[in-house]
């Protein structure tokens, strides 16, 4: 059972770095917020049938199938996955990565669904920034794993993506919404409450829901607005639900019990909203091309850990300061949001492309980063057709020298 579950371990953390970055790396940046951000859904969902069983096999607890059930159903889902990967198309930047430009346009234009035209200019320009971004990216390095630490005053700032990935996924599990998630049931009865399983059932619901407005707000408020009201929100339920269950005893008083029971319920609704889809929506935008596999490793390395931190330290921390530890979870929500208010770039409706370059900016603050757009853009969403026709005009000049140099007519 052990060998199983390390097995299953490592598939999940390898799903966990691998899916973000190619729903990341294959999205149209218009809805890549939302791509992402469905990871998070899918997560929620797992979490509610779990849930859901759980409440099912409760009543069979002193069987050997209680727990049989719950594990067997994992293959319910890993192997429809393991098949519908393959019918998939490669990453076009991990093709980008190799050269491969023909595999580069067959995968835009499927994931685009311009089979029919592969040429299209939609996808011929996004081949074109790629090109651009890469021949840069190697005049700085090849990435290795020391780039991802490497300081640079005018650089691609690669240390400092790769510590901020790190942190955001790491607070993003601090926020304390596991906290819920795996001790709910225990948190809830020593609250008096009759049946903290079904209280874990609505919170799951209450986190499926609340996601579908979470992928809605990654592309209409963009990111760093909804983790920074996100985190404040937090902070501010979690230290009600801390101050209410130390103050009074809930197995005491059923008012204390229904406030915590609230209190937890408007946490992981505004989890659900921020925190949970924008952290993996991060950790797809803000690395550079030759290096975002290796960074985004440590950053959902980062997440575990603190995964791991939560489970191991909650059942000593339930046992010594109980609903205190609560006050620790609202310190941590608000250190995140100051480091996201802080650090984190406004990457709404950029391309992949163009938030390399928006980070490479040495003077450019994170908390004037939404008003900055590309070379050649009037906004965001719009391109000035001027400057490309003349970028084109240069090019085509360009050739006429070379070969007018060179005696060809």
């Amino acid at each position: 059972m052990m060998i199983g579950r390390l097995i299953a371990g490592l598939g999940v953390g390898a799903l966990s770095i691998g899916v973000p970055m190619f729903q990341s790396e294959c999205a149209p940046r218009e809805i890549r917020g939302a791509v992402v951000s469905s990871y998070q859904l899918m997560i929620c969902f797992g979490i509610l049938i779990s849930n859901i069983v759980n409440y099912g096999v409760r009543e069979i607890e002193d069987n050997d199938a209680s727990w049989r059930i719950v594990i067997a159903i994992e293959m319910a889902f890993s192997i429809p996955l393991g098949l519908g990967v393959l019918a998939c198309p490669e990453s076009p930047r991990w093709l980008a990565m190799r050269e491969d430009w023909d595999g580069v346009r067959t995968s835009l234009a499927r994931l685009r669904g311009m089979m029919s035209d592969v040429k299209n200019p939609l996808v011929e320009d996004n081949i074109q920034e790629m090109r651009i971004l890469l021949e840069e990216e190697r005049k700085v390095g090849q990435g290795s794993w020391l780039e991802c630490f490497g300081v640079r005053n005018k650089g691609p700032k690669l240390l400092y993506r790769t510590l901020l990935g790190m942190a955001v996924q790491f607070f993003q599990q601090w926020t304390g919404a596991n906290y819920f998630f795996y001790y709910g049931a225990t948190i809830f009865e020593s609250a008096g409450i009759d049946d903290p399983i079904l209280v874990q059932l609505i919170l799951g619901a209450i986190n499926v829901g609340m996601t579908f407005f979470g992928i809605y707000s990654a592309e209409k408020f963009g990111r760093r607005w909804p983790l920074i009201i996100g985190g404040l929100w937090q902070t501010a339920w979690l230290l009600i639900f801390a101050s209410v269950g130390t103050a009074i005893d809930p197995e005491g008083s059923s008012t204390s019990g229904i406030v915590m029971i609230v209190s937890a319920c408007m946490f992981i609704a505004s989890f659900a909203v921020s925190w949970g889809p924008l952290g993996w929506v991060v950790v797809g935008e803000v690395f550079p091309l030759r290096t975002r596999a290796k960074q985004a490793s440590l950053a959902t390395a980062s997440n575990w850990l603190a995964n791991f931190l939560i489970s191991f330290l909650t059942p000593f921390a339930d046992a010594g300061i109980s609903y205190a530890f609560g006050y620790v979870f609202a310190g941590m929500n608000l250190i995140g949001t100051v480091i996201v208010y802080f650090f984190l770039y406004e990457s709404k409706t950029l391309s992949l492309e163009h938030i390399d370059m928006m980070y490479c900016l040495p003077d450019l603050k994170a908390w004037e980063s939404a008003k900055w757009t590309p070379p050649g853009y009037v906004s965001r969403e719009k391109k000035d057709e001027s400057y490309f026709e003349e970028m084109a005009a240069g090019k085509d000049a360009e050739k006429v020298v070379v070969h007018s140099d060179s005696g060809v007519e």
